[in-house]
């Protein structure tokens, strides 16, 4: 049985269903699950051979493309465009403050250089606005300005996430590929790059494509995603591949179309692939390293948590009252988004180790379980209208 990869994911698969619909009471993502799932496998895993098979490692993989496609279908260069001068300021401003903060406490505690320690920080300073939207919506919030704010600047960090991305893709290409044809990976960037300027700028062609189908439909989406994997793979550029795929669809495929294919790869990629991946990312922990050193995880969490609330109470205190510049700060505290996939591609590179990477997983779930929940009850007491 422990070998029996099929019997393997149908327990965790179960797991996930049934510790996600008790996770859900708490406004914490059911997805979240999965990680918490894999945290237990880092304390003790007799399915060892299986989590560390190819095959699994595959799924995985799989899993952490399709999350990286979805964030790039929802970019939406057009939305963006039409936030406001507050919305853009906060965005880079609070985001970049945290990053400061986390790249000097990288630094100066784990030893990493400056340029490595600020992507790292800056990779896990992005919000998952997503794990908030639920709570706005029950308590009416989401069209208020509170609201809107959080939301606005959730949405602009997919542009910091993107960037982030490609940074870490420059670092990766340079240590990585010392012997490869520098000229290879060039054209295999130039392409994506190309494919990606180009598809946004058939729209109209894309209109007059005949789509007869859903399954149609989901079979070119499929085609381009692959296609971009292939050609990244040359640059070990797939993570920022399928991030282009998705933006790429977005303005691609029309806009009736797009809703229903959308709603295709959210099912295969959450219901599927997502909860591999996530149960690998919390299998890989160092857990020895964190019971040695607990420490290391609250002073990542203070010292985070601390820079996202002065840089949001500096962005905000003309603008709201003191209660709402704290849930401001509060809301965009969380995260489980893109970071967890950029933490997880750097491990993998081998730019960071798995202590420093162990650390940065367990302050996000500390900061997913704790926020979600706080907020939540901090806007029933204050009454936020």
């Amino acid at each position: 049985m422990i070998g029996n990869i099929f019997l393997f994911l149908s327990i965790i698969f179960l797991l996930t269903f049934l510790l996600g619909r008790i996770l859900e009471k708490a406004h914490i993502p059911w997805i979240f699950a999965s990680l918490l799932l894999g945290l237990v496998l880092a304390i003790y895993n007799p399915f060892l051979r299986i989590t560390s098979s190819p095959t699994f490692t595959f799924l995985a993989q799989i899993g952490m493309y399709f999350l990286l496609f979805i964030i790039g279908f929802e970019v939406n260069l057009k939305e963006m465009k039409k936030s406001s001068k507050f919305i853009l300021k906060g965005a880079f401003f609070i985001i970049f403050t945290e990053a400061i903060f986390g790249a000097l406490l990288i630094y100066f505690v784990f030893g990493y250089n400056l340029v490595l320690s600020f992507i790292i920080a800056l990779s896990f300073a992005t919000v998952g606005e997503a794990i908030l939207i639920p709570i706005l919506d029950e308590f009416k919030l989401v069209n208020s300005k509170l609201g809107q704010v959080i939301i606005g600047i959730g949405t602009l960090d997919n542009i910091i996430e993107v960037i982030t991305l490609i940074l870490v893709i420059i670092l990766i290409s340079s240590q990585v590929h010392t012997n490869i044809n520098i000229g290879l990976i060039l054209l295999s960037l130039s392409i994506l790059f190309i494919l990606t300027i180009g598809l946004t700028k058939l729209k109209e062609e894309g209109i007059k494509f005949k789509f007869h189908s859903i399954e149609t439909s989901f079979l070119f989406t499929i085609f381009i995603l692959f296609l971009f994997l292939g050609i990244g793979e040359y640059a070990e550029a797939t993570a920022l591949a399928s991030l282009l795929a998705g933006i790429a669809l977005k303005t691609f495929i029309p806009r009736k179309r797009l809703e229903l294919i959308e709603n295709e790869i959210k099912t295969i990629c959450y219901g599927f692939f997502a909860p591999i991946f996530f149960l690998w990312v919390g299998a890989t922990m160092n857990i020895n390293y964190l019971i040695s050193y607990p420490l290391l995880v609250i002073l990542v969490v203070i010292i985070t948590g601390g820079a996202k609330f002065l840089g949001s109470y500096i962005i905000s205190y003309k603008e709201f009252s003191a209660k709402n510049s704290f849930l401001l700060g509060l809301g965009l505290s969380v995260r489980f988004s893109t970071s967890i996939v950029i933490i997880k591609i750097l491990l993998d590179s081998k730019l960071i180790d798995t202590n420093l990477y162990s650390v940065i997983v367990a302050s996000t779930i500390v900061f997913t379980f704790i926020i979600p929940i706080l907020f939540s009850n901090l806007l029933a007491k204050w009454k936020i209208k």
